[in-house]
Parts: structure tokens; C-alpha cells; sequence
């Protein structure tokens, strides 16, 4: 279970799909489990983004994710879930929980701003954001935290640092 989490244009979406990518690779195809498509494939159009329903799709997701991960899968998943008790529930319920951290500057995020969201609040359109209108709980203690301040060229590096660890983690859980 490598979990993905930061703001808004942290990268969370592409590393996760990469890091899928390189799971096939070597054998093990993983499940991915991208916030934004989760919310979609749901249709509750009752769970906004309000802090409220934040809390409440990232309990979702969490379930979603153990559902998966006990039947055997690998499973990745890049969300925001920028709630401490998110980060503790995952750690007492999921089974080999990998948590990853991408930290990126607000610079950064502004810039990159994939979805427009950032653009939109600065202009006073877009409420409820994270990290701008709602306070960011990062996460306390995460296996591994990723400055992503970088362009795309930096992705296969990063991929390849959070694999590496995991299977590190993993092995250590396990004894190995």
C-alpha cells in the first residue's frame, strides 16, 4: 500500500500512474486509486469539498483501499487526505501502509496549477481550498517526504526513490 498525498498539483496523480507503471514492469500490476476518480466514479453529489466531505471521501478511499489490498493487491493511491486522523486510521488499517509526502512549495503549486483551482480562488471563485482556505495537516511523520519542486524530468527519479522505499519498508516489516 504506497499512499500519495500533498496539495493540489504536488504530482500525486503522475507519480502514482509511473509508479503503476513500474509495478507492472516487474510483475506485480497495482491498483491505483486516484482521489479525483474515485469522487467521480461515487457520483455523491452530496460529498463536496467543504471540509466536511473532504474528511468523508477520504474515509472512502481508505476503505476502498483496504477492500483491495486484503484481497492481495498492490494497491497505490494519490490523494490529498490531508487529515491527521486520515494518516493515523491508515496506519493501524492498512496492511503494509507506505506513506509518501510530496512537499511542494506554494510557488510551485501556483505555477503548475493543473486543474485552474488555485487561479480560481486567487480570483475569488473557487472556496474550500486546501492550503489556502482550509488549514493543511501534513502528515506528522511520513516513511517519505519528496520535495517535487522539479519539472516532469524529475518523475522517473522520484518514482523510483518511493518504489525502492517501500520495498525497503516492506522488507523490514516482514522481517526480511
Amino acid at each position: 500500500m504506497i499512499w500519495l498525498t500533498g496539495l493540489s498539483g504536488a504530482g500525486k496523480s503522475t507519480i502514482a500512474a509511473a509508479l503503476c507503471d513500474l509495478f507492472a514492469e516487474v510483475g506485480h500490476p497495482a491498483i491505483l486509486l486516484d482521489g479525483d476518480a474515485v469522487r467521480d466514479a461515487i457520483g455523491d453529489e452530496n460529498c463536496g469539498h467543504d471540509p466536511e466531505s473532504r474528511l468523508k471521501n477520504a474515509y472512502r478511499i481508505c476503505r476502498f483501499a483496504r477492500m483491495l489490498a486484503e484481497q492481495g493487491f498492490p494497491v497505490i493511491v494519490a490523494t490529498m487526505s490531508l487529515y491527521h486522523e486520515i494518516h493515523d486510521w491508515n496506519r493501524k488499517n492498512l496492511p503494509g501502509y507506505f506513506e509518501t509526502y510530496l512537499d511542494v512549495s506554494p510557488e510551485v503549486l501556483r505555477k503548475r496549477d493543473p486543474k485552474g483551482l488555485y487561479r480560481r480562488a486567487e480570483q475569488g471563485r473557487e472556496t474550500n481550498m486546501v492550503g489556502l482556505h482550509i488549514v493543511v495537516q501534513a502528515p506528522k511523520a511520513p516513511h517519505l517526504r519528496l520535495t517535487n519542486n522539479g519539472d516532469l524530468s524529475e518523475v522517473p527519479k522520484m518514482v523510483r526513490r518511493v518504489f525502492e522505499a517501500a520495498l525497503a519498508a516492506l522488507g523490514e516489516s516482514c522481517g526480511r
